[in-house]
């Protein structure tokens, strides 16, 4: 699906509802999973956690000692997150395999930390990628070390599964960490359910869900937990309003002021772009009060963007709506996302006039007031690349090609922008 997106100028006061965060979603499904008496709420929609719950649900609809195929197509948070669930299934044998992209993304960090704690995975076609062969056993291995700048999903994939170990995990990360929000909610997640945890310097300890000494068990009473609606989701609303007259609100639900997300640093980076954030019971209520009078377009904004990496397609889009030049940091892990994140910003931005230049971890911006329109957006398999570049409507008419990679993480994200005054048609692909 291609679509046109047609000139367009966003309704004075707009509401919209956001479904729960893909990232905390994610996790709470193999929680759940594991512990089966925790109930959720406000789950996403995403393509992303269908596949999580479609995977899971294998475990009761084939025998044991079925050599099942389970696809998780683009899910990255899938894939790692699986490998490590599927590698305690004791008895069971998977593999996990996924899209063309996904068989190109690497996995060998966490397989070798699986390994290190006693899981027997193996590579079916190339060595430290998928697909992959899992022979779920009991890890009696409970010390793991981590280079501290590997994606935090991997990291995830082992806490997630610690209290299910007979000794825990005790998990050491060697460097400087990146991502720790990203860790910090998956050990706040563990926190909500009853796990004990401990998170010191670069060193985290989480203690198995029972003791051989005194037998326990997490979650004896059963839990609800609703998920907080997705700030990732959200970040394409606050470069709708950063790029919007004076005045302009959106209000978004359901979100709360002391988020695990880590891209509720939103709230502190759109002040650089005139976006007032008001928090109002569940709600926020996005407001555009004019540029931050310190800001001054010819001095190009610094981003260090280790600990939320997912905002950086939309807030270089932000910045070259507005003229402004930036130089975003930390965004190693840009280049193993669905796509490499960086090139294809760059391609698509040359496209529109810009100047662009990038690292391996980084990406420039030189400010320009040039924005040629009727350009056809590739979005490389990658459903923030659409979302990211959409905004610019508001400024010229442009071309969304296979806008339904949305569907990734945000199903109902063309409808939600038409229904605040975007004006979008489908095309002929």
């Amino acid at each position: 699906m291609n679509l046109s997106l047609q000139l367009s100028e966003v309704h004075p006061s707009s509401t919209i509802s956001i479904a729960g965060s893909k990232s905390e979603t994610n996790r709470l499904l193999l929680l759940q999973a594991l512990y089966p008496n925790i109930e959720l709420q406000n789950l996403s929609t995403s393509d992303d956690s269908e596949v999580m719950i479609k995977a899971l649900a294998t475990i009761n609809q084939q025998p044991s000692t079925t050599n099942h195929f389970i696809d998780i197509h683009h899910a990255g948070t899938a894939m790692r997150f699986l490998t490590a669930y599927f590698a305690i299934q004791e008895g069971r044998e998977v593999v996990l395999t996924g899209s063309a992209r996904m068989k190109e993304r690497p996995i060998q960090i966490l397989v070798e930390a699986l390994q290190q704690l006693g899981a027997d995975i193996t590579y079916e076609e190339a060595i430290g990628f998928p697909p992959l062969r899992i022979k779920g056993k009991k890890l009696l291995n409970s010390k793991v070390s981590l280079q501290a700048n590997v994606s935090s999903q991997y990291i995830s994939a082992l806490l997630l599964i610690a209290p299910k170990l007979e000794k825990g995990l005790h998990l050491t990360l060697e460097g400087e960490l990146t991502s720790v929000p990203y860790i910090q909610m998956t050990l706040d997640l563990l926190n909500q359910i009853g796990v004990k945890t401990k998170f010191i310097n670069n060193t985290i300890q989480v203690f198995p869900s029972t003791d051989n000494r005194q037998p326990t068990t997490y979650n004896l009473q059963p839990t609800t937990i609703t998920v907080e609606s997705d700030w990732s989701s959200a970040s394409y609303f606050y470069s709708i309003i950063a790029l919007s007259k004076a005045g302009t609100q959106i209000i978004l639900s359901s979100f709360k002021q002391s988020s695990l997300q880590g891209d509720s640093a939103l709230v502190e980076i759109y002040k650089n772009f005139g976006v007032q954030t008001t928090f109002n019971e569940n709600s926020i209520i996005l407001t555009k009060i004019g540029r931050q009078p310190t800001t001054d377009n010819r001095q190009p904004l610094s981003f260090q963007l280790n600990n939320t990496p997912d905002l950086a397609q939309t807030i270089i889009v932000t910045c070259f709506g507005l003229g402004i030049g930036c130089n975003l940091t930390g965004l190693h892990t840009l280049k193993i996302k669905e796509t490499d994140r960086l090139t294809a910003l760059q391609n698509e931005l040359t496209k529109l006039g810009a100047t662009v230049k990038t690292t391996e971890d980084s990406i420039t911006l030189v400010p320009t007031t040039v924005i040629h329109s009727n350009i056809k957006i590739e979005t490389y398999n990658d459903h923030r690349m659409a979302m990211a570049f959409a905004p610019l409507a508001l400024l010229v008419p442009i071309t969304i090609l296979d806008a339904a990679v949305v569907s990734k993480s945000y199903p109902n994200f063309w409808n939600d922008l038409k229904s605040i005054g975007f004006k979008i048609s489908n095309i002929e692909s």
